[in-house]
């Protein structure tokens, strides 16, 4: 792996659009009946009559396909060390079967450590938008970078 984003490539304001991928009510389906079983995500016809008119996807999983979405689009390139956690997850609107789910992190805050030199905290937003621009999630957290490392040293 070659590593493309290091602590010091974020910058507060800095959007990276990690592009868009295609619900498909299968997958919405397989999903919930693994997690998160309530009858409008993995029945039609609950989903039908319930107040979102058919099968809607978790919350939960739109929060895996935005990881996903982050990881393939930025992380896995990333010198990520991981996260301590997550302050704050909002599920907008309901994402349904056929939607295009869009995503973008932007980074809000960066600090470097004061007691561990070699990394950095990173603050972001992650902003889930379906086909029509409307927001349908957003998780807000920070993650841990690896510092870029030094000409000539052996890091």
């Amino acid at each position: 792996m070659s590593v493309q984003w290091y602590f010091e490539d974020f910058h507060p304001g800095q959007e990276i659009d990690l592009g868009e991928r295609i619900v498909t009510e299968e997958e919405i389906v397989a999903f919930a009946r693994d997690f998160d079983p309530q009858p409008f995500h993995v029945d039609r016809e609950a989903g039908a009559a319930s107040i979102y008119g058919g099968v809607i996807a978790s919350g939960w999983h739109t929060c895996s396909m935005m990881m996903r979405m982050v990881v393939d689009g930025m992380m896995c390139a990333a010198s990520s060390l991981g996260s301590p956690g997550l302050e704050k997850v909002r599920w907008i609107r309901p994402l349904h079967p056929g939607d295009t789910l869009r995503v973008r992190y932007i980074t809000q805050q960066v600090k470097a450590s004061a007691s561990k030199p070699d990394r950095g905290v990173v603050w972001s937003k992650w902003i889930a938008t379906n086909q029509h621009g409307e927001e349908v999630c957003t998780v807000e957290g920070m993650g841990m970078f690896g510092r870029r490392p030094r000409e000539g040293s052996h890091d």
